[in-house]
């Protein structure tokens, strides 16, 4: 059975990144290279979205966690932000900053109030559909396309928090990174509860990152 997943990085103190003024660049502001530093230097992270295959990179329990973020997704859906529409709204032509060869070898489903838009189909097996529809309807579209395997919801934070809000995640992995930044989105302002409707698990890397993993059993 098709599960949604999703997997957020988070600081101690409960934020992610905001950054008003995101480059090409630097995406996702400056506070994300902190937030991903333990998950950007293992071994899969560098083969997958670098395409690294010297081997280089941790191989800790922060890179069994990489590994698994890959596994068995046949679909995925994120919100304009991190397909990287607010950079150039207007242009039709803009493919996004994952590059020519996207990590994702999957249907994108990009939630946007600028659709609709023609399609994009990328290197690697990658192809961003864009919608502008209630995330239940793109959901279901995703779960279809998925072909059995799971959906992914990757962010950013309004479209996690939507997903969240109406209880549509099954699994949740929560990247917590040993810093306080002190600044950005407060990401569970208002969202209560997860703890009674999904099984809590943690666990420590070698890195100090935390890994809290949340499971919802049976059906939604």
């Amino acid at each position: 059975m098709t599960r949604v997943r999703m997997a957020l990085f988070t600081s101690l103190d409960g934020y992610t990144p905001d950054d008003p003024t995101p480059t090409p660049e630097n995406p996702m502001g400056e506070d994300w290279g902190r937030l991903t530093a333990a998950y950007a230097a293992t071994r899969t992270f560098r083969a997958k979205i670098f395409g690294d295959t010297s081997g280089a990179g941790t191989t800790g329990i922060d890179d069994r966690y990489a590994a698994a973020f890959f596994d068995g997704i046949g679909a995925e859906i994120m919100g304009a932000g991190m397909f990287g529409l607010h950079a150039f709204p207007d242009d039709l032509d803009w493919k996004g900053w994952w590059g020519d060869t996207p990590p994702f070898g999957t249907p994108v489903y990009v939630l946007t109030h600028s659709a609709p838009r023609p399609s994009i189909a990328m290197d690697g097996g990658t192809t961003f559909h864009f919608r502008d529809a209630a995330i239940e309807d793109v959901l279901a579209e995703a779960t279809e396309a998925a072909g059995g395997l799971d959906v992914r919801i990757g962010g950013g934070y309004r479209t996690a928090r939507d997903f969240l809000r109406a209880g549509l995640v099954d699994d949740l992995h929560l990247m917590v990174a040993p810093i306080f930044l002190g600044r950005g989105h407060r990401l569970w302002d208002d969202l209560r509860g997860f703890d009674l409707t999904h099984t809590v698990t943690t666990e420590v890397a070698e890195s100090g990152e935390i890994h809290v993993t949340l499971t919802r059993e049976g059906d939604r």
